[in-house]
């Protein structure tokens, strides 16, 4: 499908009567949909792109995979009111839901922000990364993998989702991930019960909650310990010596392998 054809798929499909999408871009190149969607500056805007040739991740990482071997989604949203801390929570519910929709594919939550996939040992295939804009604005980046071979991939924790064994059309990929992500956001901006709810199918999903992690930390030494629980605020409550701490940012190291979550009664 070509760039103009993608972006008239994308807008008839999200922008309509009734939803929370105001607008949507696509680019076939482009050097981060992170930044471009910051630069719009205006909530509920979506930045598609193909390739991107200066993606970023957590901690300043960058990465550059092949020409439309992934697909790079950033979308803009009002600033919760109780802040940002579960942005990329919801953000991995929307894409492992909608990865799920379209590809039968099952998989998992790594907090905060990683996709992982049943099919390929647990391997990641998504990555989100979250950035305040200006005027209490919220950036949500996600890279998805498509295409790639295992020699494409960046690091050998990584996978694709034709590597776990499917094949979807990106367009329809990122509707579904979209569409789900402003259901998402909206529940959890309603609080109550609708709030309690999308929390409890991020927590029914994260394979971190119950593991023995390390988390190396933006500033200070890693702390291991027992992930316990991810709490309201959004953060990961970690045991150590039998204290619990609660962390808002970091990467996590799963110190065994992952287990399978029991089913999702939600």
């Amino acid at each position: 499908m070509s760039g103009t054809g993608r972006s008239e798929t994308l807008r008839a499909a999200l922008v309509t009567s009734g939803s929370l999408w105001a607008s949507v871009e696509h680019h076939l190149s482009i050097g981060s949909t992170n930044a471009r969607a910051g630069q719009l500056a205006a909530p509920w805007q979506v930045v598609v792109a193909d390739h991107q040739s200066s993606g970023r991740g957590r901690m300043h990482r960058t990465w550059e995979a092949p020409p439309g071997a992934c697909v790079a989604v950033s979308a803009t949203v009002a600033m919760p009111g109780d802040g940002a801390g579960w942005l990329p929570l919801l953000a991995g519910v929307a894409v492992l839901e909608a990865i799920t929709a379209t590809t039968g594919l099952a998989g998992q939550l790594k907090w905060p922000n990683d996709v992982l996939l049943d099919a390929d040992q647990n391997r990641k295939v998504c990555g989100i990364l979250c950035e305040v804009a200006a005027d209490g604005v919220v950036v949500i980046g996600a890279g998805i993998n498509l295409t790639q071979t295992r020699a494409e991939l960046p690091v050998p924790t990584a996978t694709s989702l034709r590597l776990a064994g499917a094949e979807v059309e990106a367009t329809t990929l990122v509707t579904a991930y979209l569409t789900r992500l402003a259901e998402l956001y909206a529940a959890l901006a309603a609080g109550g019960p609708r709030a309690r709810v999308v929390r409890t199918a991020y927590r029914r999903r994260c394979a971190t909650i119950g593991q023995e992690v390390s988390i190396s930390r933006p500033a200070g030494p890693a702390v291991a310990g027992e992930a316990v629980e991810v709490d309201d605020e959004g953060r990961l409550v970690i045991e150590t010596g039998g204290e619990r701490r609660a962390w808002a940012a970091g990467d996590v190291v799963h110190v065994r392998p992952p287990a399978t979550p029991g089913p999702d009664l939600a």
